[in-house]
């Protein structure tokens, strides 16, 4: 059967009304608790590295009602960060990552997260993709942060055609219009986590069906 055009607009519409029931995507959810600072959503991001956000958020919020702000960070010892932190993957070493950062803010720009991307890439364990959400979400800046479901199913949908992370944010900030940029990740995490999914997604009740081209796959419910 033909698909029908690609209207994003459209696309977007039935993808927010889908994921409605659904739990928001940790970062967001974070900044909708009041933890919405450009350093809270930074180390919030670095914790939701290959860690499941229903894992994530808890541990974000566990941390920030100990330490909350760069000065408080850089107080905790490694050791004692890390346990605090222990439930996200690669515990230790991020908490070394995050007390630099905290160090480094406290010593360089008075405990204070710049909204400056180049600053956030700058420090160790953060990409574009957390770069971008803490600018987008702590900073109103327009911006795309790409995840594995962003990739995955802007890809699937035909509406992209990248390898990568990197090169999908790339070819959606020339395609997609502005007012979706920071739109995309919020409504795409829980429709990759529930519809979309990587493996056997839920196309025979997906609501853009018609629209999206099932690129890569095979096997769907």
């Amino acid at each position: 059967m033909a698909k029908e055009t690609f209207d994003i607009d459209v696309v977007m519409k039935r993808v927010a009304e889908a994921v409605r029931p659904f739990p928001k995507a940790a970062m967001f959810e974070l900044a909708a608790k009041g933890h919405d600072s450009p350093f809270e959503q930074l180390i919030g991001c670095i914790l939701s590295i290959r860690t499941y956000d229903e894992v994530s958020l808890p541990v974000s919020l566990n941390l920030f009602a100990r330490a909350r702000t760069p000065q408080q960070i850089a107080a905790l010892d490694v050791a004692e960060l890390a346990e605090i932190i222990r439930r996200s993957s690669f515990s230790e070493r991020k908490a070394e990552q995050i007390k630099a950062i905290a160090q480094q803010l406290v010593a360089e720009h008075g405990s204070e997260l710049p909204c400056d991307r180049d600053l956030l890439l700058s420090f160790s364990g953060v990409g574009p993709k957390c770069a971008n959400l803490a600018l987008g979400i702590a900073c109103d800046q327009k911006v795309i942060s790409v995840d594995i479901h962003v990739h995955r199913v802007t890809n699937r949908w035909g509406y992209v055609a990248e390898k990568t992370p990197e090169k999908t944010m790339e070819a959606l900030q020339a395609t997609l219009p502005e007012s979706y940029w920071i739109e995309i990740n919020r409504l795409l995490v829980p429709f990759g986590k529930h519809i979309c999914t990587a493996s056997r997604p839920h196309c025979a009740t997906c609501p853009v069906l018609a629209m999206c081209q099932q690129v890569g796959v095979t096997e769907h419910r």
